[in-house]
């Protein structure tokens, strides 16, 4: 599945004060930031973490996730994985695209393909955190573009249940290629008007409270800039408006 070649090294911690030059200050680490973290193929340093962090190997969560999706039932064929390990290793990001699963929303060319997106790191700027579900683009703020159906999150891979995970990677794609995908046939074939579009954006994305009448009240700017997108896509969707359609294809 994922490329285990370029996640074939370990890491370890190390005593800053033994990382620190002995004769000069400069380039000196104060000790008392916690310990280093360090490759152990190269010895080179990729973050300082606490004394308390216990690393997890990054092949040892992919070894998870892996298990996760085969004990799912999704299908595989065509299914299209990348690894993608940022700077020495600090961080790393997974894809997959479950190509056997893809379905159509308007019955003839406009697809969308379950996946499967992840992310990790060692430098604690990224927690275990991976979604599951049918999107354009996705955000690990948790927000995508599309319908987020799994999602998991967490400091440590003592965390991770191979099973529960695969059980909802499972039942997303049932979703998907069941309830989901004839919700969103309903959705591209109910026509939406410019006035309901701004409507919706004016007690939703646009709103704000009035300082003086403490009412909800659309805010003049964002609500400009969303029609002025909103309208764009129209061109290019013919006229057929519609917000589920049109939040699918940005």
């Amino acid at each position: 599945m994922f490329n285990h070649d370029v996640l074939n090294f370990r890491v370890e911690k190390f005593d800053l004060g033994a990382f620190n030059p002995k004769t000069s200050k400069d380039g000196w680490i104060d000790p008392s930031l916690g310990v280093g973290l360090r490759r152990t193929d190269s010895g080179e340093p990729i973050a300082i973490v606490s004394d308390s962090y216990e690393p997890v190997q990054y092949l040892d969560i992919v070894e998870n996730l892996e298990e996760s999706i085969r004990m799912s039932g999704i299908d595989l064929d065509g299914a299209e994985f990348q690894t993608n390990v940022i700077g020495n290793g600090e961080q790393l990001e997974l894809t997959a695209k479950f190509n056997a699963e893809a379905a159509t929303i308007d019955g003839k060319n406009d697809t969308v393909t379950p996946q499967f997106k992840f992310r990790t790191s060692h430098n604690r700027t990224w927690a275990n955190n991976g979604m599951m579900g049918y999107f354009r683009s996705a955000c690990y703020n948790t927000l995508v573009d599309g319908n987020k159906l799994a999602y998991v999150y967490g400091r440590h891979s003592k965390n991770f249940s191979v099973p529960s995970f695969a059980s909802k990677i499972r039942a997303a794609s049932d979703y998907i290629s069941n309830a989901g995908i004839n919700k969103m046939h309903r959705w591209y074939q109910t026509p939406v008007s410019r006035d309901q579009a701004i409507n919706l954006f004016s007690r939703t994305l646009a709103k704000r409270l009035d300082n003086v009448t403490k009412a909800q009240v659309p805010n003049k700017v964002m609500l400009s800039n969303l029609m002025k997108t909103f309208d764009e896509e129209n061109r290019h969707l013919i006229g057929r408006g519609n917000y589920e359609k049109y939040g699918e294809r940005t």
